[in-house]
């Protein structure tokens, strides 16, 4: 196999993870009225419990944030941001909702290049207070259940508030990521290590009230309990004076802060129309592309796990992120060319240049037919720290959300007893690249790009068939479109879907999961010219929720300790 040169190996740590255990099962889960699929068994009962109420979708969302806030501190909580699709089956309209993290007004293009004037280590920007954005999460929640809920807001904080008081075991997810090192921050040593200095063991009951006390406010007061007042003082006080690096939040930052309802990116695959998060999340336009590349071929050609389906599906994907560097940041700041993006003849064009027997080495990006700015790539991995969701209620109400606080423990610092985000470190640390802006440089009041990927299928008759989502980082994407073309091409069950090895290409080394066919497939894609590695990798905590005829069909990723439930 070649060897990776160091920008290679950059990709490669952040997409380092646990090897999928030999023994991990996916287990699927059957339904006829209502159903959820989340990263926690406590989380996912908490969202049951609200359907069962008579609860919407949205409300069982809720709750389960709320839960998962507790129970998976290091991958998502209410001191984050998240993307939400919902459909509605009265209507047959799919809207989203974006609670992206915003850069305070203090951000500047330069605030993450050193004194010399060069991108610092992204290491070297966390932990502490700089890389926090405005969290967006709960205002984001709350503006989803103005519109969707049904249940009233304070009761869907009741379990997460019981656990949190009453105290849970420590899962195995939380348990590894302490035990691999979690953080020597003050603030996680305090919480999830004990005074000899050793973590919090799987099965060990954690508790805490002050998270319980934080939901109790928000419980009460609705967003102006978070964005206002006591918990918004302590977010700041947070930032402004952490440990190692401050950042200059300020409470002003977090009472302006505004949740958008947005419209999704949607586009044809074969008879099906998939819809998924736009900008500035490069998730959707990222997933329509690959997909609408991989129309040129027949579904018999990209059966995973096969030399052939994965060097289609590794060229498709390094184009599609090709363009998510050139392209992709904040529409409010960005004239990001989405349609020009997810135009049949453009992505048809792009997939003219795939060579079935040949590896084209890095993909350089397009040039789409829509207006936009001379622009450079920017070239920043993306960290992740990241969790999913997918949920149906007895209306048929889809919700599709992808939740974060960026890296496992955010900025290793919190407040009132949950986690803050270190989502601006998602920006690039590159303002300006070979005399042209980036368009994902920080400024104030701008979203940092993302690559989460929250997305619905129908089928030809316009009917919800299949809802899909993962953390990941960059690899979201790609995650997301191999389980699409796993069940929509070859029919796989949602079982089959979630234990099919992963494989992927950011534009770079071709990463194949460790299984019993991998050493094979690697020497066949080294043969075609792909660089190839089979990392350790984590990355994928999958969840999704099928359409059939007698009901639902859940099933959640073996690799982290997801669940389905229905009834």
């Amino acid at each position: 196999m070649k060897l990776m040169n160091g920008s290679l190996k950059a990709l490669c740590v952040i997409a380092l993870v646990i090897a999928l255990p030999a023994q991990a099962q996916v287990t699927e889960t059957v339904a006829k009225h209502h159903m959820i699929a989340a990263a926690n068994p406590h989380a996912a009962q908490a969202g049951l419990e609200m359907m069962r109420a008579g609860g919407s979708a949205v409300d069982a969302a809720i709750a389960t944030q709320m839960v998962l806030g507790l129970v998976e501190p290091e991958s998502s909580g209410i001191g984050g941001g998240a993307f939400m699709l919902v459909y509605d089956a009265k209507t047959k309209r799919t809207t989203s909702f974006d609670g992206r993290e915003m850069a305070p007004a203090s951000a500047t293009p330069t605030m993450f290049l050193d004194a010399n004037g060069q991108p610092r280590n992204k290491g070297e920007a966390i932990p502490g207070g700089l890389s926090v954005g405005i969290p967006g999460v709960v205002k984001m929640l709350w503006l989803a259940h103005q519109k969707y809920g049904k249940l009233a807001w304070a009761k869907l904080f009741e379990p997460a508030i019981k656990l949190s008081e009453d105290g849970f075991p420590v899962g195995p997810k939380l348990a590894r990521t302490l035990a691999r090192g979690g953080s020597n921050m003050p603030d996680i040593k305090a919480r999830f290590y004990h005074a000899d200095g050793t973590p919090l063991a799987e099965g060990e009951i954690y508790k805490n009230p002050d998270y319980a006390a934080a939901l109790k406010k928000i419980a009460k007061e609705g967003p102006d309990g978070f964005y206002k007042g006591e918990i918004a003082q302590a977010i700041v006080d947070a930032v402004q004076h952490a440990p190692r690096q401050q950042g200059g939040m300020t409470l002003e930052d977090l009472d302006k802060y505004q949740a958008k309802e947005r419209a999704p990116v949607c586009g044809e695959y074969r008879e099906y129309n998939v819809c998924s998060m736009g900008p500035p999340s490069s998730g959707g336009v990222a997933v329509l592309q690959i997909l609408g590349m991989l129309q040129r071929f027949t579904p018999q050609q990209l059966t995973p796990n096969t030399v052939e389906g994965a060097h289609l599906f590794a060229q498709a994907s390094r184009l599609a992120y090709a363009d998510r560097a050139q392209y992709l940041a904040d529409p409010a700041f960005i004239d990001v060319p989405i349609k020009g993006l997810t135009d049949k003849a453009y992505i048809a064009s792009r997939a003219a240049l795939i060579d079935p027997a040949k590896d084209m080495g890095t993909a350089i990006a397009g040039n789409p037919p829509q207006k936009h700015a001379a622009l450079s790539p920017q070239v920043s991995p993306v960290l992740h720290g990241t969790s999913h969701m997918t949920i149906v209620d007895d209306t048929g109400e889809v919700v599709a959300m992808t939740t974060s606080v960026e890296t496992g423990f955010g900025a290793k610092i919190m407040a009132r007893g949950f986690i803050l985000n270190n989502t601006l470190t998602d920006f690039s640390f590159q303002p300006v690249r070979d005399g042209k802006p980036v368009a994902n440089a920080p400024a104030p009041g701008k979203l940092p790009l993302s690559a989460m990927s929250p997305t619905i299928v129908f089928d030809k008759k316009g009917d919800f068939l299949v809802s899909v989502g993962s953390p990941g980082g960059p690899a979201i994407i790609d995650y997301v479109s191999q389980i699409l073309i796993g069940i929509l091409d070859a029919k796989m069950s949602s079982k089959q879907a979630m234990s099919m090895p992963h494989e992927i290409n950011m534009n770079g080394a071709t990463f194949l999961e460790k299984s019993s066919t991998s050493d094979s497939l690697a020497a066949q894609l080294t043969v075609m010219g792909h660089t190839v590695q089979i990392p350790q990798f984590e990355g994928s905590g999958l969840h999704s929720i099928q359409k059939v005829k007698d009901g639902y069909i859940g099933a959640a990723d073996p690799r982290r300790d997801g669940i389905a439930l229905g009834d």
